[in-house]
Formats: structure tokens, C-alpha cells, sequence
């Protein structure tokens, strides 16, 4: 098989998003990953790197729910 045609397994998965094995894991198991190329192999699902090259994880980016907003911060007391 040619190196742009070789399935990523968990380390690899693990390596390109730079979080653990087990952090890939779990985040397979809580449906944080785009599906699997190949799930032939129970337990061993595999992804084409090419399934992450536009994909974004959940979660990266400005948490607004933890922050408030100016407005709410601000109230008055007549």
C-alpha cells in the first residue's frame, strides 16, 4: 500500500492531534473523532489521513460559556 494510502490506528491518530493513545480512545468512544475509514477489525479502527486534514477537533477554540459577558458582569442597583 503507498504511503498516502496507509491507515492511521490510534498512535498515529495520537501523534498528529499530539494527545495521548488513551486520550485518542477516549475521545473514539465519546464520538469525538470522525468515523473510522476501516472498522474491519473489532477494536482496531482505522482512519486515511486524509479524514483529518480539514477536520477540527471538538472543542478548540474560545470557551464563552466560562467567561461572562461584559453586560451580565455590569448590573445595576436603583
Amino acid at each position: 500500500m503507498a504511503d498516502d494510502q496507509r491507515l492511521w490506528e490510534y498512535p498515529e491518530v495520537a501523534a498528529h492531534l499530539g494527545i495521548s493513545v488513551g486520550a485518542t480512545r477516549s475521545r473514539k468512544s465519546r464520538g469525538s473523532l470522525p468515523s473510522p475509514d476501516d472498522d474491519s477489525v473489532p477494536d482496531r479502527p482505522r482512519w486515511k489521513p486524509s479524514t483529518f486534514q480539514n477536520w477540527r477537533p471538538v472543542g478548540r477554540g474560545f470557551r464563552s460559556d466560562l467567561h461572562s459577558s461584559p453586560r451580565q458582569a455590569t448590573t445595576s442597583t436603583d
